[in-house]
């Protein structure tokens, strides 16, 4: 299920601190999330040993991308905001910029797609898309989300204020 010929989705190893350290502190992803701040490793290494509680407890669930081939830490896909009683959850995603435009991150968001609607009974997953990122809104449109709505001024930029889009799929 959380595997094809490319790529798996697995659960944080110890091995992954310096990578998730350099992703969570590069300022130029910041902008995509809602990252303030650095993270230091002790917090990290504390958020990998976490990991190993269940979705039901954490209403998160972060999976590294992985390589097959190659067995490499590529990215990571996040449930968040995991609401058992509605069976809704958001979703994010972040493939390393070496790896982008390869098709990797639409063949990791399918695999997530397919855990959150057949294993955990989700009936929707979402997600907040600024407007003006064109490769993450075609990324989640291509996996079969639509726009369902947009939220006016809702994040902070350089250059003022900027919508974000609602995107949703339903497990149909």
């Amino acid at each position: 299920m959380l595997t094809n010929e490319k790529i798996r989705l697995r659960a944080l190893e110890p091995e992954d601190l310096d990578l998730l350290y350099a992703w969570e502190n590069d300022t130029n992803l910041w902008r995509m999330g809602n990252t303030l701040s650095p993270y230091s490793r002790y917090v990290l290494k504390e958020y990998i040993a976490q990991s190993h509680l269940n979705i039901y407890e954490l209403k998160q669930l972060r999976l590294m991308i992985e390589q097959r081939e190659s067995g490499k830490g590529i990215g990571v896909v996040d449930i968040y905001d995991f609401d058992s009683h509605n069976r809704k959850a958001g979703v994010g995603i972040m493939l390393d910029t070496e790896h982008q435009g390869s098709g990797l991150a639409t063949e990791a968001l399918y695999l997530l797609i397919d855990y959150a609607f057949s294993f955990l009974k989700l009936h929707q997953l979402y997600a907040y898309v600024s407007v003006s990122n064109e490769p993450s809104k075609a990324l989640f449109q291509r996996c079969g989300f639509s726009i369902s709505g947009k939220l006016t001024d809702w994040i902070s930029t350089e250059d003022g204020f900027a919508d974000v889009l609602v995107i949703q799929r339903m497990n149909e």
